[in-house]
């Protein structure tokens, strides 16, 4: 081996303990900043050596292009599907059965991930294949798309000659509400539930698809290992997470079924809180020895048995349908319900999504409703008891005109959306300026919902950039505005105009940008000038920039009314650049925030912008990833999540500290509930 392969394993090694260390341990060891370096590193001698590049790269997550269709692919034995119970007396049955042939059965319960079932294959320690399940026999060649999931590795810690293991794939329930946010946004059809939604991710036909849905997985089982025993379903899971593969820590050993019994209570009771979707509880059988002795039949094993949770539901009755027009002109129907306890919060509203949503579901005010709660966070219909109709209900149609302006409703080609496409619809700037006005975007304090309908009822205010020439005489006219509010509105407007560009773009309200994806766009164009010039390749060439978000972006600086806009803007001086602070560093790469509660010197916006000036990650939900949350006054679940996840919590003042501190790493952990030694504060920085 000469010097430039030794270096490119070299590389490849420390990649792979990282993405293990991230995914496996949930112990990250290194910035994001230097692993993003060794991967560019890798990246560059691949390109100069070609030769040498292999499947299980750690850069070859996403390779090739987009695919006809799929193979299938045979198992090497049927993956068979389990059998259902659903109650502690038929758990008993199935014990007395186990007992049979087992006299002291032991058991491991493990959690049911509602997700898709996927095999893989190992050979020589590198990923080969990957297959769904299919009819348990023939499956779907999904090699290419398993690939660019991060959580599994494209090569195990061990060389194992041939190794086939049997897991789930699934989608967090973060991603499932931001990926039908986004196809909401777009007019396009959402998806039901996470476990659609990862398998619709799954499979599509182009891997980079795939790439940008925030899959994952967990693995349970050894189908097949080469010149290798395994005494117990125990030693299998230990070894699974052994060698790289992520595993379950939810999973429990249990010396009866009574305690099999207890562990459903306790899974059954953390369901809400868990990050993905759970519908039960697997029982197996410990002893493997056992397990071949009671075989199988031809669709299940003997030796274990699924635990389905019963369905939350509630019944409840679809008052009205509510007709709002957003920003990007869609129309979206919202069901008003007769309030209902669900799932540990009162609902009263529910998403429609879109009219062919109402039809499938056969949908009229009046009716008797079947309610639960996608990925347990999304209120949703499941459907409409016909039978309990009076003949009183109202069909549910599509308006014929906008109900905001009476301008046409129109369907844009395959969209399943209707919209209103006039661009001086009054609810379309209604929801422009609020979103324009909203923290995250221009945060102008005072200019709330109600103010916006005066200026609007006023006539004060057509565009965004009407904010801009308001004056006091106008404010003051108007109901419930007096002359001090009237100046401090005009000061909060005042100020907003040197925002940042990364604001100013977000709050452009362009399809797919975010504020966080606007403030990457803007290290790479520091200039309006440069946004308006750029095209859809230099757009791709910033990370996490997708040919969609490329395109979005390229589409409205393209368009007339939006450069004319933005030239209006920047004649009433509004700021056009975005500054590279000269204090920017990296002390915090590699560190992930979570912000709750109300901060005295400052808002969650902006203690978030000074974490990410130092080279720090905000997020909006607590995981077992999270590095800190900083908890101010009235803190809620974020805070008792983070205690019960054992995660740091800082205060305000330990946070200002952090920031300020020349040296990150001197500072202490701020007293809390649960604490972590100073030391281990910046493990890994």
């Amino acid at each position: 081996m000469n010097g430039i392969e030794q270096k490119i394993e070299t590389l490849r090694a420390f990649l792979r303990d990282c993405d293990y260390r991230y995914y496996i341990l949930d112990d990250p060891n290194v910035p994001d900043a230097e692993y993003d370096a060794k991967m560019n590193e890798l990246k560059a001698l691949e390109r100069e050596n070609p030769s040498l590049i292999t499947p299980d790269s750690p850069t070859q997550r996403v390779s090739g292009g987009a695919s006809r269709e799929f193979k299938t692919v045979r198992h090497r034995s049927p993956l068979l599907s389990l059998d259902n119970t659903f109650s502690f007396s038929e758990l008993q049955d199935f014990d007395k059965r186990i007992r049979a042939v087992e006299m002291f059965p032991e058991y491991m319960a493990e959690l049911k991930i509602d997700g898709l079932s996927i095999a893989l294959v190992y050979e020589n320690g590198a990923l080969i294949n990957a297959a769904t399940r299919g009819d348990g026999v023939i499956g779907e060649d999904v090699t290419a798309n398993v690939r660019t999931i991060r959580s599994i590795p494209l090569r195990l810690k061990e060389p194992v000659r041939r190794l086939e293991v049997r897991g789930e794939i699934y989608m967090p329930k973060s991603s499932f509400v931001r990926l039908n946010e986004l196809r909401e946004e777009q007019g396009e059809k959402i998806f039901a539930n996470p476990r659609n939604a990862a398998a619709g991710s799954l499979r599509q036909l182009d891997p980079s698809v795939t790439a940008k849905r925030d899959l994952s997985a967990f693995f349970y089982e050894i189908i097949y290992a080469e010149e290798m025993e395994f005494p117990t379903q125990k030693s299998k899971v230990e070894y699974l997470k052994e060698i790289g593969l992520p595993t379950n820590p939810q999973s429990r050993f249990c010396h009866s079924i009574e305690e099999v019994w207890e562990a459903r209570d306790e899974f059954c009771e953390m369901r809400h809180s868990l990050p993905y979707d759970i519908d039960g509880v697997v029982v197996k059988l410990n002893a493997v020895a056992a397990q071949e002795e009671l075989g199988a039949t031809s669709k299940s094993p003997r030796w274990a048995i699924a635990y389905k949770f019963p369905a939350e539901e509630k019944e409840t009755k679809l008052l009205d349908v509510e007709i709002n027009v957003g920003r990007t002109g869609i129309v979206a129907p919202t069901a008003v319900l007769e309030p209902v306890a669900l799932a540990g919060t009162i609902v009263s509203r529910a998403s429609l999504h879109n009219f062919d949503y109402i039809q499938e579901k056969d949908l009229r005010i009046g009716d008797t409703v079947v309610l639960h709660k996608a990925g347990d966070v999304i209120p949703e219909i499941l459907r409409s008891l016909p039978e309990k109709r009076d003949g009183s209900e109202r069909m549910i149609s599509v308006p014929e005109s906008c109900p905001a302006c009476g301008g046409p409703v129109v369907r844009v080609g395959e969209e399943v959306a209707y919209r209103c496409e006039n661009p001086d619809c009054p609810s379309r700037i209604r929801e422009s300026l609020r979103f324009f006005a909203s923290r995250d975007a221009m945060d102008i304090d005072g200019l709330g919902p109600a103010v916006i309908e005066l200026l609007l009822e006023h006539k004060f205010v057509r565009s965004i950039a009407d904010l801009y020439r308001l004056t006091v005489l106008q404010l003051i006219s108007m109901e419930r505005m007096g002359e001090k509010s009237a100046k401090n509105l005009l000061t909060a407007i005042e100020e907003s105009r040197h925002r940042d560009l990364s604001r100013l773009i977000t709050a452009l309200g362009i399809p797919q940008i975010g504020s966080r994806t606007a403030k990457l766009l803007c290290r790479r164009f520091h200039t309006m000038e440069a946004f308006l010039n750029a095209t859809a390749e230099e757009f791709e060439s910033v990370e996490e920039i997708g040919p969609v978000m490329a395109q979005s972006m390229v589409k409205f600086f393209s368009s007339e009314r939006n450069r004319e806009l933005i030239g209006r803007l920047r004649e009433l001086g509004l700021n056009m650049r975005e500054e590279v602070p000269a204090d920017t560093d990296d002390a915090l790469a590699g560190k992930t925030f979570v912000l709750t509660g109300a901060l005295a010197s400052m808002t969650r916006q902006e203690a978030g912008e000074a974490i990410m000036k130092r080279g720090g990650k905000v997020s909006g939900s607590v995981s077992r990833k999270t590095s800190y949350v900083v908890a101010g006054e009235a803190s809620g679940s974020k805070y008792a999540k983070a205690v019960e996840l054992g995660i740091p919590i800082l205060d305000e003042a330990g946070l200002l500290s952090l920031l300020n501190s020349d040296k990150p790493e001197s500072v202490p952990v701020t007293e809390q509930k649960q604490t972590v030694a100073p030391d281990d504060l910046f493990a890994g920085l």
